[in-house]
């Protein structure tokens, strides 16, 4: 049974047709890369796989927890880093040792104490990446998770990915640059006039 599945999913937004036909399947390990230009539905795709949106056909279905990380981050930035990622962790019934050990993983344990308001844009969206570590869903949503990283950053980002496929879980990323995931499958979009 597979964790996430399209049946020939079509999406539409402000009456416009963004894609139509759309079927894939997602089951552990697995890694859909979603690529296309402004606005040809990659956000949409993900929004559609959480749950945010409905299809205007074809059928989503969801048989396992999903996070979604969009473009924004939802950091308090008058908190510090490490108070910001408790918040959340407590509505996953996570703990501080789980939290911890995610930002060690996203290479921001020494920040932890600095308020989320002075960290640089790419340490904000590695930041927001460390509740999606901490946390028990095994299929994640990543929406231009590499968007103002450097090149260190990025490859840190495959690492992620890769090491939580490698624990069984999934991963949809929309993108415009290229990060090294291994095998993946892809979907390209295409804009609608």
């Amino acid at each position: 049974m597979s964790g996430l599945v399209f049946d020939a999913v079509s999406c539409a937004r402000g009456g416009r047709l963004l894609f139509e036909g759309i079927s894939f399947a997602l089951d552990g390990g697995d890694a859909l890369v979603v690529s296309g230009p402004n606005g040809a539905g990659k956000s949409s795709l993900l929004r559609l796989a959480s749950g945010l949106l409905s299809p205007i056909a074809g059928a989503v279905r969801r048989q396992v927890a999903i996070a979604y990380l969009g473009e924004a981050h939802a950091l308090d930035p008058e908190r510090t880093l490490i108070d910001a990622l408790l918040f959340w962790a407590r509505l996953d019934q996570g703990s501080r040792a789980d939290i911890e050990a995610a930002l060690e993983e996203a290479g921001l344990a020494g920040l932890a104490d600095v308020p989320v308001r002075l960290l640089s844009t790419g340490q904000r969206r590695r930041a927001a990446l460390v509740p999606l570590i901490a946390g028990p869903a095994p299929i994640w949503l990543l929406d231009e998770p590499a968007s103002g990283l450097d090149v260190a950053s990025v490859e840190r980002l495959g690492e992620i990915i890769g090491r939580h496929r490698a624990r069984g879980g999934a991963v949809v990323v929309a993108t415009h640059q290229p990060i090294a995931l291994g095998e993946v499958m892809t979907l390209a979009l295409g804009a609608t006039p």
